[in-house]
């Protein structure tokens, strides 16, 4: 009785579960969740895991300022030319590459989403207008508009994710358009059509569903470009100086003159955002595998 009702339920979320279960039979693919769960954890419990404040000077017996010390049991990865606390520095900027990552990828596919499905589904005048507007948004250069647009706005969280979003959702519009335009053709959608079924049964009943992979897949793609992006910002001196990012901890560095000499000071951040996008991708391409059946063919 229990496997009769729990079949329909699976199968009813099929769309949902089925990518993942996938995704998670990839080595390498688990291997990149299993990465960013454990960042997702240090991230969630980052200011009990901090050991200092990031932003107080450590000062020696002497009194005098306790700067570019060595890795030690007091100061874990050592301290800034400022007498800060690289480790809790580095363990604070978790929750800032992956508070700008999700919610910047959040919103990156909601926006993408709507104009892709709504451009692909209903065609004529609407998938021209949609269409138009991506291309003008396309035709905008990335860094130039995002250092600008972080300059005027102001150094903050908030508007580096504004810039992500603004800057983001229109190459995904264009591919889950290019989704929707197959999916609205097939036979189903006919058939739901002729029943009587309203536009908003079937995009949200057939549409969507059939094109959660590709969804799926560009939003854990602007993960990676967020993180990217706030790290760029930040190592350029356009982080928002009231928070520590790994990029902006690698500006003070280059900023004091110190990127070649402080290793403990460089080398945490720079890692972290290496394994943390190399995660990202790994999950991605296992995803695209599953998504793509020439590539499913080749392994």
């Amino acid at each position: 009785m229990t496997d009769m009702t729990a079949n329909p339920r699976r199968q009813r979320f099929a769309w949902f579960l089925d990518p993942f279960a996938a995704v998670a039979r990839d080595r390498f693919a688990l291997g990149g969740l299993i990465i960013l769960g454990l960042f997702f954890v240090i991230a969630l419990f980052a200011p009990m895991i901090a050991t200092h404040d990031p932003f107080a000077s450590a000062m020696t017996e002497s009194g005098r300022l306790n700067r570019l010390a060595r890795p030690s049991a007091e100061h874990l990865l050592g301290t800034t030319t400022f007498g800060h606390d690289v480790f809790s520095q580095f363990i604070l900027g978790f929750r800032v590459a992956l508070l700008v990552g999700l919610l910047g990828a959040f919103a990156v596919g909601v926006i993408s989403t709507l104009f892709g499905v709504i451009s692909g589904y209903f065609g004529g005048w609407i998938d021209d207008l949609l269409m138009r507007i991506t291309d003008i948004a396309l035709s905008i250069p990335t860094l130039p508009f995002a250092i600008v647009a972080v300059g005027l706005l102001g150094p903050s969280v908030n508007n580096i994710i504004l810039v992500i979003v603004l800057l983001f959702w229109r190459n995904g519009a264009r591919i889950i358009r290019a989704a929707v335009l197959t999916e609205r053709e097939r036979v189903y959608v006919r058939w739901a059509r002729a029943a009587g079924a309203s536009h908003l049964h079937v995009i949200v009943k057939h549409i969507l569903p059939n094109v959660f992979r590709v969804v799926f897949l560009w939003v854990t793609m602007s993960v990676a470009f967020a993180v990217l992006t706030e790290a760029s910002l930040s190592f350029i001196g356009l982080g928002d100086p009231s928070t520590t990012s790994w990029g902006q901890m690698l500006n003070t560095a280059f900023a004091s003159g110190n990127l070649r000499s402080a290793w403990w000071w460089v080398v945490p951040p720079s890692l972290a955002l290496v394994t943390l996008i190399s995660a990202l991708y790994l999950v991605g391409r296992a995803f695209e595998e599953y998504n793509n059946p020439r590539l499913r063919a080749k392994r």
